[in-house]
């Protein structure tokens, strides 16, 4: 294993921590409807799971709302059912051709929890790539001891993991910040 090896190890460690946690920024509600919060439900059409967003389209009409076709009318009652078993908090409305999705405004209270939700999310993330650093100077410090680069080499690269490091974090806390004010902004 060479050291561009390990760099790219450690780049596509932080990376994939990064990419995590902007899909669990995702899901996390905020004051608007997302498409995103019900592609999570899976719904039991023609005799198989299937994903929410392959039975039918997801609109959203209104900030609070979201609004969902069924391609075949007849999944009506198993996207309802699905909607109704997941973890929404939020009772579908079904007209006989499309169902909607209301959200209440968040409260103050709430709002607060989420934020702090979104804080712990990005420190998670962050142990992730600190964890990928850790990793990455290990292989390094190896390779040094296999005598495979000097240890002006092994000096030089330990700091560009470092300077990695410090980039991932830096975009770890503006997702965070950026999510944060998203959250509460009314």
């Amino acid at each position: 294993m060479a050291v561009d090896d390990v760099m790219a190890a450690v780049k596509d460690n932080m990376e994939k921590a990064l990419s995590h946690l902007q899909k669990e920024f995702r899901l996390t509600r905020t004051g608007r409807a997302t498409p995103a919060l019900v592609e999570g439900v899976r719904v039991n059409a023609y005799g198989a799971e299937m994903p929410l967003k392959q039975c039918a389209t997801i609109s959203v009409p209104e900030a609070r709302q979201l609004m969902l076709k069924p391609f075949d009318l007849g999944l009506l009652k198993e996207i309802e059912k699905a909607l109704l078993a997941s973890d929404l908090g939020v009772t579908p409305q079904n007209d006989g051709k499309i169902i909607r999705l209301t959200f209440p405004p968040l409260t103050e209270e709430r709002r607060k929890k989420l934020a702090q939700s979104v804080k712990s999310q990005g420190e998670e993330a962050k142990v992730v790539i600190r964890n990928a650093r850790r990793d990455g100077i290990k292989g390094l410090e190896d390779l040094q001891k296999k005598k495979e680069i000097s240890e002006d080499d092994l000096k030089a690269t330990k700091d560009d993991v470092q300077n990695l490091l410090k980039d991932y974090e830096k975009k770890v806390d503006q997702e965070v910040d950026k999510k944060s004010k998203e959250i509460m902004e009314i």
